[in-house]
């Protein structure tokens, strides 16, 4: 016979699992979809992708060691890694040059995967430190020092999409 305590603790295991469910299906037929998507619109928005390489280096070590993680932290990741790109692009645009509907649109996705990724992650999950601290060094000395200009933005452009097509490549492994 189950008390009441352990009905509640079942219930909340079952709805757990289908949260999990529900999240490994969503990764596995809609995020690569809308993947493709925000990086077809950022080839789109502007010219060529720049060559100059940026001053803060990209954080490779954060993807091989995420690349062992939990499902759970995968998607966290995912999830985080999203968000701080929508939060530089959430800084002074005047100098852009690119397509404002292709900029639109790319940014409408990503928040639309965002909100996705949102649903998955459990509020009280921390977000990647040293993640944070990469993005914090992006803005910093590219943006701010670079004054907000188109070249910022293109370097910034630039390293939006290495991140993406490296979350692709995490999505990818992920079932």
């Amino acid at each position: 016979m189950y008390t009441m305590q352990s009905w509640t603790c079942i219930c909340l295991i079952i709805c757990s699992m289908q949260s999990v469910c529900h999240c490994c299906d969503w990764i596995r037929h809609h995020y690569g979809h809308l993947s493709a998507e925000y990086l077809s619109l950022l080839d789109q928005m502007g010219g060529d992708i720049t060559k100059q390489d940026a001053p803060v280096f990209f954080p490779t070590s954060l993807y091989r060691h995420i690349d062992d993680a939990e499902f759970e932290d995968k998607v966290r990741f995912l999830k985080e890694t999203i968000y701080q790109i929508t939060k530089l692009f959430d800084g002074n645009m005047k100098s852009v040059t690119w397509d404002k509907k292709n900029l639109d649109d790319f940014l409408n996705i990503l928040e639309r995967q965002l909100e996705n990724l949102n649903s998955c992650v459990s509020p009280a999950m921390k977000p990647e430190r040293r993640l944070k601290r990469y993005f914090k060094k992006l803005n910093k000395k590219v943006l701010r020092k670079m004054n907000y200009s188109a070249q910022a933005w293109e370097l910034i452009r630039k390293e939006t999409k290495r991140h993406l097509q490296r979350l692709d490549i995490l999505a990818a492994q992920m079932y």
